[in-house]
Parts: C-alpha cells; structure tokens; sequence
C-alpha cells in the first residue's frame, strides 16, 4: 500500500538531502512524495487598508517565485526518479503548518533537514526540526 511522504522543503542544502532520502525511501517502499514550502507569515495588525492590498498583492508573488524557482525544479527530480509528486506552498509557522499537512493530508512521514536556511535565528529561537520532533503527529526524519 502505497504511503504519502512529506518532505519540508525550503531550497537549503539539508532539504535537498532530506528530498533525495525521501526519494530513497518512496523507491523502496512504494511511497509517494508531497513537498511542502511553508513560507513565514508574521500578521501585522496596524496596517492601514491600502498597506494590506499592497501587502496580499506581494504574497501571490511571492507565492509564483517560490512555485518557479524552488518546487518546480525538485519535481522533475522527484518525478525522474519515478515517484508520484505534488507540491504545497502555505504560509505560516513553518513547524506547525507541516503538521497540518501532515495530519490534513494522511501522511506516513514527514522528512526534513536538521538545519534549513533559517541558519543563525534558529540557534537563537529554536529550529523547525527541533520543535517538529517534540509536537508532530506523524514520525519525523530529520537528515543531517
């Protein structure tokens, strides 16, 4: 029986090595992939009403960039390996929303990198990984 696999994917070295695990993986098992970009999302709430048109305005293109230049490259790798692939592009915390996927979308599994771009602010404030360990409701991969 086929399993859905979910790879947190921001374009950092540690996520491409956690793709190509998960891409391992799914060859193995029969698993399919879903690639999941979650961007940051901080809610300002003291924005006049012209800040938010121009602010939703900057989102969906951020949301094209983020499709064009990140997912649709990974893809074609994902499908040249001969796994079944879809993508997700949300806003918001990036731990918190992965679980959301995972849990909204029946996931087996959830494969990420220890140390995505986040970088420095991660020492400070904790990483994704980290928090994914402790409040995931599905197994978590974290690859070095």
């Amino acid at each position: 029986m086929s399993r859905k696999i979910v790879v947190g994917f921001d374009g950092s070295d540690a996520s491409m090595r956690a793709l190509d695990f998960a891409i391992t993986r799914a060859q193995a098992q029969g698993d399919n992939i879903l690639i999941a970009h979650v961007l940051e999302w901080s809610p300002y709430s003291f924005l006049t009403a012209a800040e938010v048109e121009e602010r939703h305005r900057r989102r969906k293109e951020e949301l094209q960039r983020a499709e064009t230049a990140i997912l649709t490259p990974v893809v074609k790798r994902v499908e040249a390996a001969g796994i079944p692939c879809a993508t997700t592009l949300r806003y918001g915390h990036i731990a918190e929303t992965l679980c959301r996927i995972a849990k909204d979308e029946g996931a087996a599994m959830i494969f990420i990198g220890r140390m995505g771009n986040s970088g420095f602010a991660s020492r400070i404030f904790g990483s994704v990984a980290a928090t994914l360990a402790q409040v995931s409701p599905v197994p978590v991969v974290i690859v070095p």
